[in-house]
């Protein structure tokens, strides 16, 4: 998966000169929690709601209201922002940019082009839209987890019982960390389509190999 097909492309940017009120403002009235800023069109830093807040006064200030929006208003965002952000390019992986979120503890990525200018904005959200639709679990899909031996060829065994069954396969996502010595844990997600009977299809995977679980993971009831 790429970012140029998950990041937000309409970004809003802000000068290095704008003040602080001003930015503050924009990212209020866009429900927006970062703005990159750019100067001659270029990216060159990002401030967000965190670098507003860490830079206003404190609530226990002996200033009056007044003097608090002059303040904000006199100081400008390249006195906040964080110069030479981490950047993405389009062509990088969604995984590429929940690595980097994770371990540098971020919410959101500037995506630039080759020559500086900004195409876009990835943030946390964007990456787990895309994890959730690959995996298919908004669509319905059924999901087999299975723990198999750790060599070449496992996996396949278990696409050639899918195949017999007519199951149409939407993801396949490995991991060793929570599988045994020797083993990886595989969750397939498919579709019973075609006249795919699954009590026959989880009957053969349950014969022939480790499955840790199978079943439909039920959406309706969220939000209520």
């Amino acid at each position: 998966m790429l970012i140029r097909d998950w990041m937000a492309k309409d970004v809003l940017t802000v000068d290095e000169n704008t003040s602080l009120m001003r930015a503050t403002r924009t990212m209020t009235e866009n429900t927006i929690r970062r703005l990159p800023v750019v100067s001659h069109g270029k990216l060159i830093g990002i401030v967000t709601d965190r670098d507003v807040k860490d830079a206003s006064p404190s609530k226990t200030t002996s200033l009056d209201v007044h003097e608090l929006y002059y303040l904000l208003s006199e100081m400008k965002v390249k006195e906040v922002m964080t110069p030479a952000p981490v950047t993405l390019d389009g062509n990088d992986s969604l995984e590429k940019a929940a690595v980097i979120m994770l371990e540098k503890r971020i919410s959101g990525l500037p995506v630039v082009a080759a020559d500086g200018t900004i195409e876009g904005l990835i943030s946390e959200t964007d990456v787990l839209r895309g994890f959730i639709h690959s995996t298919g679990i908004k669509d319905g899909a059924i999901q087999f987890v299975l723990d198999l031996a750790d060599i070449p060829g496992s996996v396949t065994e278990v696409v050639q019982v899918l195949r017999t069954h007519h199951a149409r396969i939407i993801s396949v996502l490995t991991s060793f960390e929570d599988a045994g010595e020797g083993k990886k844990r595989v969750a397939i997600r498919v579709m019973a389509e075609n006249g795919c009977n699954c009590d026959d299809l989880t009957a053969e995977l349950k014969d022939t190999f480790t499955v840790v679980y199978h079943g439909q993971d039920e959406l309706k009831s969220l939000g209520k």
